[in-house]
């Protein structure tokens, strides 16, 4: 099988085959973002969906490569990604330096205008900052802009990493900052503590719930149904919105503050009995 139908098998686009670094490329369940990203080594490579997969997924031509080959480029790769990340995790803590606490255009068009957040001025752009941690440490960030389009830092490693809002209550798993956002402003307005979770994609949400005893997971109702699918893997009780391509910062804002913690409390209460 050649690497680009092992590509597309794991849902990812390529259209022009880019060899010997990691490629951002787009999904078939989102073709206007990059939510893949590959390498390709020639003998060996990676593919990733973002959406759909915790870790890369490894594709080897055997006609061409002898195991000892194959152990040198997975070796080269696991070195190359070791200091990428160390990059990663630096640049995301001089970004962060560089940052001002300020409004964003995108956090006013998730409704949450008097929102303030770590804005970076970039060459002109003004980006909103969001700082990724495994546990206490900084391995990265998530850059938006005003249109709303997201990057992470190339070579960060994202897996297992999160923003954490708070950390009383019931732990609570949810894909975009957004969504996180809309959460919190429902549940302080009924007076309930929260420990929300950002995870920035639906594989990882599955990946960092896993590591929580208890909890919930709010997920996107996508239309490729990879919310839904990921929240019922992780085997924890889960809201989703009954609207195709919401998610509970669109059903929040559609319905309003007290309908959407009323829905929102329905599954807090499995929550804590499970």
């Amino acid at each position: 099988m050649r690497f680009e139908e092992f590509a597309r098998i794991n849902g990812l686009l390529i259209n022009s085959l880019i060899r010997n670094r990691w490629v951002a490329t787009p999904t078939e369940d989102r073709p206007r973002s990059n939510n893949g990203r590959y390498k390709y080594l020639g003998r060996v490579g990676w593919v990733q969906n973002w959406a759909t997969m915790d870790r890369p997924s490894m594709w080897q031509d055997d006609k061409e490569s002898s195991p000892a080959d194959i152990r040198r480029a997975i070796k080269e790769d696991n070195d190359q990604k070791k200091l990428l990340a160390e990059k990663a995790s630096k640049k995301a803590g001089w970004i962060l330096h560089q940052c001002k606490k300020d409004f964003h255009p995108y956090l006013a068009e998730k409704g949450f205008e008097y929102e303030v957040g770590n804005v970076w001025d970039s060459d002109g752009k003004k980006l909103l900052v969001i700082p990724m941690r495994i546990g206490n440490k900084l391995i990265g960030c998530q850059l938006i802009d005003c249109k709303g389009s997201k990057k992470f830092l190339y070579g960060q490693t994202s897996k297992s990493a999160v923003f954490a809002m708070n950390a009383k209550g019931l732990p609570i798993f949810c894909e975009g900052l957004a969504t996180g956002l809309s959460i919190r402003e429902v549940l302080k307005a009924s007076n309930i503590p929260y420990n929300i979770q950002v995870c920035f994609s639906a594989s990882n949400m599955k990946t960092v719930a896993s590591t929580f005893r208890n909890g919930i997971i709010v997920a996107d109702n996508d239309a490729s149904q990879t919310g839904e699918i990921v929240a019922w893997k992780a085997g924890k009780p889960y809201w989703i919105s009954p609207t195709v391509g919401e998610d509970f910062n669109d059903f929040h804002k559609r319905v309003g503050v007290f309908e959407a913690s009323q829905d929102l409390k329905k599954v807090l209460m499995q929550g804590m009995k499970s």
